[in-house]
């Protein structure tokens, strides 16, 4: 929900939800009133900033979103929800076992700490899944969320005209000026991310990015088959200006230092995998900077 964020989403087929589900998003959809992909991002910060904001500060909502991001492809809708609740609770629950009592107290008292992570308890009691379809990640684009896709499947927006440097492989809504996107179908995300386990496993064996694709692998596994997954740099365009952004072929170097590997070329596969971490790392350090 933060101004400076990325996000890994999968939409789901209309056909994958429940029939209650179902009636309800395909209402959704013909709704004038819903947030449209112009804005949701921002719709989805102030609720998240107004909530924090007040007093007492309430880290998740009362009751969960009912709103989504929407696709369209070949007259077939998809739906990815937002679950604004479930992802605050996560997102609470992480920053609480990684930040001290004391400091964790000064941005939220103890009581209301205590009683969000009683409502979430409730809640994991009676809910078997806490799946969520969108992952955020704040400051950067974590390297193993480049690996489901390919170099021609970004869609690069700049300024307020909405100037695309490349068509989207998979046909998108209508998207805020100034953007980056990568989208593609499950079915190519899987696949990519089984051929680059198989060539890390071979070549380099157990290390940190060989766990960090594995658990991607893992996520895209609970969604339908059928679905759509989208890598967006949300916030981020906002730390990159256009020539930054034209010349992030991240996707790409991720690719060709996995093609190096399997090919006997090390120090290709080296390169492109630096170029990768030390784009990424100069702007992760913005984070700290005055």
């Amino acid at each position: 929900m933060l101004p400076y964020a990325a996000y890994l989403r999968v939409y789901e087929p209309l056909t994958a939800f429940t029939p209650g589900d179902r009636a309800v998003w395909a209402g959704y959809a013909e709704s004038r009133d819903r947030p449209r992909r112009a804005g949701a991002l921002e719709v989805e910060h102030d609720q998240s900033v107004r909530r924090l904001l007040c007093v007492p500060p309430a880290p998740a909502p009362d009751k969960e979103s009912h709103n989504a991001y929407l696709r369209r492809v070949d007259e077939m809708l998809y739906v990815c929800p937002w679950q604004s609740r479930l992802r605050s609770w996560l997102a609470f629950a992480s920053f609480r076992g990684s930040t001290p009592v004391k400091l964790a107290d000064r941005f939220v008292p103890k009581a209301i700490a205590e009683q969000t992570a009683d409502d979430f308890d409730r809640f994991k009691r009676g809910e078997p899944s806490l799946r969520t379809n969108i992952r955020t990640s704040t400051w950067h684009v974590p390297t193993p969320w480049f690996v489901p896709f390919d170099s021609a499947e970004r869609w690069l927006v700049l300024g307020a005209e909405g100037n695309e440097t490349t068509e989207p492989a998979v046909p998108t809504t209508t998207a805020p000026p100034r953007n980056m996107l990568y989208v593609t179908s499950m079915a190519q995300a899987r696949r990519r991310v089984a051929r680059a386990l198989v060539v890390i496993r071979r070549h380099v064996g157990h290390v940190t990015i060989l766990t960090e694709v594995e658990e991607v692998g893992r996520w895209l596994e609970e969604f339908h088959p059928h679905s759509l997954v989208e890598l967006d740099y949300g916030g981020l365009v906002h730390l990159m200006n256009d020539e930054t952004l034209q010349g992030d072929q991240s996707v790409a170097e991720v690719s060709a230092a996995l093609a190096g590997l399997d090919n006997g070329q090390e120090e290709l596969a080296f390169a492109m995998y630096q170029r990768v971490i030390i784009r990424w790392r100069s702007i992760q350090a913005l984070e700290f900077a005055n």
